[in-house]
């Protein structure tokens, strides 16, 4: 961060003193909102919520050398505000409007994360580059990004939401000049109520994009087709022929990637190279090389970023022990991005096994939504089902029917109520040859699967 005053912060944020006698001119030289940190030199921003309240800890970050802090309660010798959450997206607004530099953002049901490190990779090329690391894509992180701003030439930023409202204050603080959506999935329907709410909820990332801003979707998206271009109309990137951004010519390539040629422009075209499989990532590299475009890299800088791009981990991880391959994307699942890694395990060669696990904030849809997947891993071909969890014990069913239908030969679905039951049986199941992808929403912490598969079997 670079260094600001005191006096600059309380400015900004039309802040109030409670017996407060911190010299105005004081360097701060960073943001925290968590005491346990290093304080020397920071401002400290105790947040409260429903099993917590940062104001007990004020005294122990001005012990550990806090600056200052803030509060929205009557604490002596604090700054004062009336909701300390709102004032850290409010400062972080604040300090990002101090650099003039391009703000990319990116939201989505599915893969955003992944396009958002490619975005980055290609970016890269050309700018000093800021990305949102880890899960910091919410009303917490995302500011706590923002503050990291120094020398940096370009800012990607993941933009993530599960309530209406939430992306329209993200996007008040980033105030992008590119915003991306990569798809309308399932994801938080529970909440969104129809996937024509999660759009609705999705394009709140639009609502404080710049004058003369870009809007990037994904055309072949069934629910973002129907986005009419006003008067800022849309680029579409797709693998159909008519869009902005189009994939063609596409050779894939299993463990190796993919090659496909990218047209765009009226008639100009590159070839390009993504390392890994998967339709999914042929859309993360359209995406990126529509934000490269638009940022004025060459098609050189364009293949060289996407070529270099590796995911984060447990996201799409490939780890061989062995012979045994295993495709670690444990980091989160919802109906789309499990289907898509079920797609991915389903090009390579020899026996094929998926581990599958509940996928959470669904609500009614839960039960129709998992039977889904199910189905489409016996359709796919998958050697070996194995499910764990209440809700995937759907997964089992659907792949189960699924395989009664097709009458194939070779094809097994073993179910387990608990990851442990299963990991009692996992030995038996998984062979040293096998290629295995496992997959869960983040709370039922499926890395404990790739951790024993990681022992041998």
């Amino acid at each position: 961060m670079k260094p600001v005053t005191i006096g600059e912060i309380a400015i900004a944020l039309g802040a109030g003193w409670s017996n407060c006698h911190i010299g105005l001119e004081r360097k701060v030289t960073g943001i925290s909102t968590d005491s346990r940190e290093e304080m020397e030199g920071k401002l400290f921003i105790p947040l409260e919520g429903q099993r917590f309240d940062g104001h007990s800890f004020i005294a122990q970050a001005m012990e550990k050398g806090a600056v200052a802090c803030l509060s929205h309660k009557d604490i002596a010798n604090t700054i004062r505000v009336a909701n300390t959450g709102l004032a850290l997206m409010d400062l972080a607004a604040w300090y990002r409007n101090r650099f003039d530099i391009k703000v990319v953002a990116i939201t989505g049901s599915a893969g955003k994360t992944t396009t958002k490190d490619m975005v980055a990779s290609v970016l890269e090329e050309k700018y000093r580059v800021l990305k949102t690391q880890g899960n910091f894509n919410n009303e917490i992180g995302l500011p706590l990004t923002l503050f990291q701003l120094e020398d940096h030439q370009a800012a990607v930023l993941e933009l993530g939401m599960n309530h209406f409202g939430e992306l329209h204050n993200l996007s008040r603080v980033a105030r992008p000049d590119i915003a991306v959506i990569t798809n309308i999935g399932y994801a938080h329907i529970e909440n969104l109520g129809s996937r024509e709410g999660i759009r609705r909820a999705k394009c709140e990332i639009f609502d404080y994009l710049k004058p003369g801003g870009i809007k990037i979707i994904n055309g072949d998206d069934d629910m973002l087709k129907a986005l009419e271009d006003k008067d800022e109309p849309y680029l579409r990137f797709g693998i159909e022929s008519g869009f902005d951004f189009t994939a063609r010519d596409i050779t894939e390539k299993g463990l190796d990637g993919a090659d496909f040629i990218i047209g765009y422009g009226g008639g100009k075209s590159f070839p390009i190279h993504t390392p890994l499989s998967g339709k999914h990532m042929i859309y993360n590299a359209l995406a990126a090389a529509a934000v490269g475009v638009c940022m004025g890299l060459e098609p050189e800088q364009i293949q060289k970023g996407v070529e270099k791009f590796r995911p984060s981990k447990m996201r799409m991880e490939i780890i061989r022990i062995g012979g045994l391959t295993i495709i670690n994307d444990v980091y989160n699942a919802n109906p789309d991005s499990m289907i898509s890694a079920v797609d991915v395990l389903a090009q390579w060669e020899g026996s094929r096994a998926c581990i599958l696990g509940d996928m959470l904030e669904l609500g009614e849809y839960a039960s129709a939504l998992h039977y889904r997947v199910g189905e489409h891993c016996a359709q796919a071909g998958i050697e070996k089902i194995i499910c764990a969890g209440p809700l995937a014990k759907k997964i089992a069913d659907g792949a189960a029917d699924a395989i009664k239908q097709q009458n194939p030969h070779g094809q097994m679905v073993y179910y387990y109520k608990t990851q442990e039951d299963m990991l009692n049986n996992i030995k038996n199941i998984i062979e040293p040859f096998d290629s295995v992808l496992v997959k869960a929403s983040r709370i039922m912490k499926f890395e404990n699967t790739v951790e024993l598969l990681k022992q041998g079997v």
